[in-house]
């Protein structure tokens, strides 16, 4: 007989602790029989799929809610009509910080013009005061991943990770099928025709 207990142990997952990442931890009671292993080895990865693979370009953005570091609430909800630049990031993460004063030199300029940038820090939430005291040179809202719930958008395993949605609420761009990095000549190729778009 064959006794197997997952145990989910979530997401966020914070700072370089890539071994979290494992989405279940099977404990495997003795008098394991042949036939229900495979079942659950399938069980499982099935699982993990559902969790480690992002969400699809050209289709809708799966829901994004955060509590930001000001207190107040972001639900990707309330921007319809928007477009939205959600940058997942990490104060230890250098890459990351390399590409913050481009976002927000873009973020300053388009505003206005209906665009919405949210930075989700991935830092321990020991961390916090880190977070908040590099938040405090930019004008764009930030949310620690603790106090996200991005899990349509897969397993979070680099940074950084950007995400974009334009004003229909559909997934235009995402950071998984190319490089990380960005500057303000991508950030205008790849966002601006969003935001000039009815």
């Amino acid at each position: 007989m064959l006794q197997v207990d997952l145990v989910y142990q979530g997401s966020p997952l914070y700072g370089g602790e890539i071994a979290r990442c494992a989405f279940a931890v099977a404990s495997v009671r003795p008098m394991v029989t042949r036939s229900r292993f495979p079942r659950m080895v399938l069980l499982a990865l099935c699982c993990w799929a559902h969790l480690a693979f992002p969400a699809t370009e050209g289709k809708p953005a799966p829901p994004i809610n955060a509590k930001l570091l000001d207190g107040s609430v972001f639900k990707l909800s309330d921007h319809a009509g928007k477009v939205v630049v959600v940058n997942v990031w990490a104060t230890w993460c250098a890459p990351c910080r390399a590409e913050m004063p481009a976002l927000d030199a873009y973020f300053r300029q388009h505003r206005d013009e209906g665009l919405v940038l949210l930075a989700i820090s991935w830092d321990d939430p020991k961390d916090e005061a880190k977070v908040r005291e590099l938040m405090r040179e930019y004008s764009f809202p930030a949310a620690l991943a603790r106090d996200a719930d991005l899990k349509g958008y897969g397993r979070i395993w680099r940074l950084p990770l950007t995400f974009v949605i334009d004003r229909h609420g559909v997934l235009r761009k995402d950071d998984w099928y190319g490089d990380p990095g960005l500057d303000e000549p991508l950030l205008e190729k790849t966002v601006t025709p969003l935001l000039r778009a009815p």
